[in-house]
């Protein structure tokens, strides 16, 4: 923040070529995504068809669901590159969070039917069946499968943009779910019948808690949640040392809007300066707060005095 305060712009700030790399970067890490999902769901088709296995149905029910949720998040991705001012003024920012509710919404229903289907297993005391040949066809792909999901993993972490680290999520999800439906798989098949369909109830609560989390996260970005303490503190530091005029700092507020913040603020100047050097103190703040990669736009009102009651209030 003093760093800024005395240049006038954020010290870290991407040039335009740089944000066009990254912007191309995402996108052929979603490609990637895709094609692999694609790849991976057809492979895992013969494993469960091969292995009979539900805790290995389960997972490829997943990688299923994997498609129509990353049709879902290329969508909203798509979509916010072709903004529209006259129908959509403040831009389509919040297509992100909207697009990640309906995606964990979907697999959070699909932890749902496979925990019933697993239960009703227990009950029938029905496990998988399979050949030595088709045990080592089920393991052979299950693992590849995994290792491919690993790396995809860590491939997307790297980006900050919420789409690419929703597919991260996803990728790590698949890991977990692949590695216990391919263990309770084969221990089934060599000691107990019931570890399988246990497998896949332990498959379908981590995928209920692990959506349920997300989607719980995103809403309460769609919201308006207040930002924490620290960040409403930093702006009040920033816009405190913006100009030696500013007599002082009325309010500050800043709150969600999708990934990002709305900032609203409130400066006193003196009575008598004249229009055109007020105005250019609060721009310049205005343009100063935007450039803060927490923010998505910012409002700077101006005064004269504090001492009046609020001028904004909320309807009930």
């Amino acid at each position: 923040m003093e760093a800024m305060t005395e240049s006038g712009c954020f010290p870290a700030n991407p040039t335009e070529d740089e944000m066009k790399q990254l912007a191309k970067s995402e996108r052929l890490a979603i490609h990637i995504s895709n094609v692999a999902n694609l790849l991976l769901f057809a492979a895992k088709v013969y494993a469960s068809i091969e292995s009979q296995s539900l805790a290995v149905i389960a997972s490829t029910l997943d990688s299923l669901l994997d498609l129509l949720s990353g049709l879902i998040l290329w969508f909203t991705s798509h979509a916010m590159k072709k903004p529209n001012h006259y129908r959509y003024p403040i831009g389509k920012k919040r297509m992100q969070p909207v697009g990640i509710i309906v995606f964990a919404s979907i697999m959070a229903t699909l932890g749902l039917q496979i925990l019933l289907e697993s239960c009703r297993q227990l009950i029938a005391k029905k496990g998988p069946e399979m050949e030595k040949g088709q045990e080592k066809w089920m393991i052979t792909i299950m693992v590849t499968v995994t290792a491919v999901k690993f790396l995809l993993m860590i491939y997307c972490r790297r980006f900050k943009n919420e789409i690419v680290r929703a597919y991260a999520q996803d990728h790590l999800f698949d890991v977990v779910t692949n590695s216990i439906g391919l263990v309770t798989a084969v221990l089934a098949l060599r000691y107990y019948w019931w570890i399988d369909p246990t497998g896949a109830i332990i498959i379908a609560l981590y995928t209920i808690n692990t959506w349920a989390k997300t989607v719980i996260e995103n809403v309460w970005s769609l919201i308006g949640r207040s930002a924490p303490p620290e960040f409403l503190a930093k702006l009040t530091y920033l816009i405190w040392n913006h100009h030696e005029e500013i007599k002082h700092i009325d309010t500050v507020r800043a709150y969600t809007f999708g990934n990002h913040y709305f900032v609203e603020v409130d400066i006193v100047l003196p009575g008598d300066m004249v229009l055109n050097k007020a105005h250019d103190i609060g721009e310049d703040l205005q343009e100063k707060l935007e450039q803060l990669p927490e923010v998505e736009r910012a409002f700077v009102h101006i005064d004269f005095e504090f001492s009046h009651r609020p001028e904004h209030k909320s309807k009930v």
